[in-house]
């Protein structure tokens, strides 16, 4: 059962336009990263860090106060929007660059996309893959 179960998750992930999965918010990373826990059975549950597909958020780790200090108050705002033990939706899932992590269109209970509500309350912006715009040169205008 737990590998037809794990076909099922890879298959959300190659078709995920077609297929939303409920998960459990374990813990906020950041800002557009957070860990879940998916049910793929009664008796299985698997966690994986989940990247919010549309939208990006400065580093913890960044370049300069400014996108650290940003960084810190997006990884609040995520947390206030989907606490820990909430149930959200996944949709459009992919495959990440890293391992054991997934992209996703990252739905709340309320139906609200995450990553534009995060863009919306100003605490990331548009994404859509490729590379990232730096945060510092932000602060300097």
């Amino acid at each position: 059962m737990i590998k037809k179960q794990f076909v099922f998750l890879l298959g959300c992930m190659f078709f995920g336009d077609a297929v939303a999965v409920p998960a459990r918010v374990g813990y906020v990373i950041d800002g557009d990263t957070f860990a879940a826990i998916v049910n793929l059975d009664p008796d299985v549950e698997i966690s994986v860090r989940v990247r919010l597909r549309n939208v990006d958020t400065p580093e913890i780790n960044g370049e300069c106060e400014y996108e650290r200090a940003r960084a810190a108050a997006a990884k609040v705002h995520l947390a206030k929007i989907i606490p820990t033990g909430a149930t959200v939706q996944l949709e459009n899932i992919k495959d990440d660059k890293y391992l054991g992590r997934i992209d996703a269109n990252v739905f709340d209970a309320d139906g609200n996309d995450v990553g534009d509500v995060m863009i919306k309350d100003g605490f990331g912006r548009r994404y859509s893959g490729g590379r990232r715009q730096p945060w510092c040169d932000i602060s300097k205008k």
